[in-house]
């Protein structure tokens, strides 16, 4: 397929020669021309080059069915080399619903499915992220662990993760905090919704489009965070001068650093 160049009205859009990614009539992310070749000469789908719109249907009679079709494909994906860091745990795929407007999709539920694959199908996800402050007004971070799948060794938020199936935004939270800083449920109260962002940006896997629900927690005086699970090597505490710094030389993150700046452009005078 011949290249064009990448959108430049529309930072949520892929570039031009990425075609729309259909599902049973759905229209849901967006295919890179390598994956539409692939499902091609799998015989899987056809092109409405009008629409620029790569169409699959499932047969699936309802979203049961069609996350175990989604189940079988991804495994297919995965085995063949074009997924990578299966995780074993879900997203949600939910159809447009009254409250979609300004922010995920809210109706129904389409599909579950691996978080792995949804950059190949260019879905979109739903993560949390915490800014954790401490009593002196900065912000304790963490170093994400070499064998993360994304963006291993480089800085993150205080807690941050998808948001699986069957979790609502808060019990994401609070369990991640657990996990990665060692935050207990007693010191959770203060937890607050900050707003959230929309990221977008193609990755080596495929199209990255996630809804990030920014939190904040208020940490005791004398609190260190200490890592539970393995995903995190160390934390730094950094005053808002250093986080400007490490934003510059772009140590953190891409989601991350979204996160961080909007943390200090809400609360920082100027």
């Amino acid at each position: 397929m011949e290249s064009v160049p990448a959108s430049t009205v529309d930072p949520t859009l892929p570039p031009a020669d990425w075609w729309r990614f259909a599902l049973d009539g759905q229209a849901l992310g967006w295919l890179a021309p390598r994956h539409q070749q692939l499902l091609s000469d799998w015989g899987l789908g056809e092109a409405l080059a009008g629409a620029r719109t790569w169409t699959i249907r499932s047969g699936a009679p309802h979203a049961q069915a069609r996350s175990h079709w989604l189940a079988e494909l991804a495994q297919r994906l995965h085995e063949a080399g074009w997924i990578r860091g299966w995780r074993g745990e879900r997203y949600r795929c939910q159809l447009p619903g009254p409250e979609s407007a300004q922010g995920p999709a809210d109706g129904p539920v389409f599909f579950e499915l691996e978080r792995a694959a949804y950059r190949f199908f260019g879905l979109t996800s739903q993560a949390v992220h915490v800014n954790g402050v401490d009593e002196a007004g900065s912000l304790w971070c963490g170093r994400r662990s070499l064998r993360k799948a994304t963006d291993p060794g480089r800085l993150d938020n205080l807690a941050a993760g998808g948001l699986p199936a069957g979790e609502d935004l808060l019990e994401c939270a609070r369990r991640e905090l657990w996990e990665e800083a060692g935050v207990p449920a007693s010191l959770c109260a203060p937890l607050r919704l900050m707003g959230r962002l929309r990221t977008a940006r193609v990755e080596p896997e495929g199209w990255h489009d996630e809804w990030l629900h920014v939190f904040e927690l208020q940490l005791p005086a004398g609190f260190i965070p200490s890592n539970q699970d393995g995903e995190v090597t160390a934390f730094e505490r950094l005053a808002p001068e250093a986080l400007a710094r490490r934003l510059a030389t772009q140590d953190f993150s891409p989601d991350a650093a979204a996160v961080t700046a909007f943390w200090l452009a809400s609360t920082i005078p100027g």
